[in-house]
């Protein structure tokens, strides 16, 4: 869910202003009850509270469901770009295709590309 689509769903609580909305995201994503999906610029409640791991996120270009879960390897990736003398401060890990259901409805990713726009 998008800032703006948070806002128009809590319009009839009395938030108006998206300074809000987006004070509110800030504190939930320190305190680790979302993730920002940033390829789709929304927002997920997290499903894996205290995790330890870095979260990693199947995204289905076609439902737009997400799918969160542990990326141990992690520490590798950082690890590689601390020998290329990269100082990494956030990793985000999203994969775009399709979900079984989807892909299931034509045999594959036929219709999709790696350019498409999620619907």
């Amino acid at each position: 869910m998008t800032a703006y689509q948070l806002l128009d769903e809590l319009r009839d609580a009395g938030l108006r202003a998206p300074v809000q909305v987006y004070r509110a995201l800030e504190a939930l994503g320190k305190e680790e009850r979302i993730h920002r999906i940033e390829s789709l610029n929304a927002f997920v409640a997290c499903r894996h509270l205290n995790h330890t791991e870095t979260a990693a996120f199947a995204i289905c270009d076609d439902c737009r469901e997400i799918w969160e879960f542990s990326l141990p390897a992690e520490a590798g990736l950082t690890a590689v770009a601390d020998a290329k003398g990269f100082k990494t401060r956030h990793t985000t890990v999203e994969l775009h295709g399709r979900c079984a259901d989807c892909a299931g409805r034509d045999g594959g990713y036929a219709k999709a590309s790696l350019h498409s726009s999620p619907r």
